[in-house]
């Protein structure tokens, strides 16, 4: 098992920044893939990045490429999601996943550990 529970979010002028933590513990997180997925009222949840554990690959979205960075710190158990030039769009709940495998996929199905989200607003 690992449990996930992210922190950061908050509301945020359009054109703002804000950084998501994922901490994470319970067994071999250094081995795991790690997620960060967003969803919005009324729609699907969306890949937004990934990371292998490594931290050596990443994957974004092409809607936040660019703008927001995935990191990993192995030895505090925790991923981040820097965001940066928010627009009204990013508005979500964000959810941290952890697939059990080291595989690359940017599908939610794939993912098998999730945290409780965290809301993102940016005002426009």
């Amino acid at each position: 098992q690992v449990q996930l529970v992210e922190s950061g979010g908050g509301l945020v002028q359009a054109g703002g920044s804000l950084r998501l933590s994922c901490a994470a513990s319970g067994r071999t997180f250094s081995r795991n893939l790690m997620g960060w997925f967003r969803q919005a009222p009324g729609k699907e949840r969306e890949f937004v990045a990934s990371i292998t554990w490594s931290g050596g690959g990443t994957i974004y979205a092409n809607s936040v490429k660019g703008r927001f960075t995935i990191s990993r710190d192995n030895a505090k158990t925790t991923v981040y999601l820097q965001m940066n030039s928010l627009k009204p769009e990013d508005s979500a709940v964000y959810y941290c996943a952890a697939r059990s495998t080291p595989l690359t996929t940017s599908n939610w199905q794939g993912y098998d550990y999730w945290g409780q989200g965290t809301q993102v607003t940016v005002s426009s």
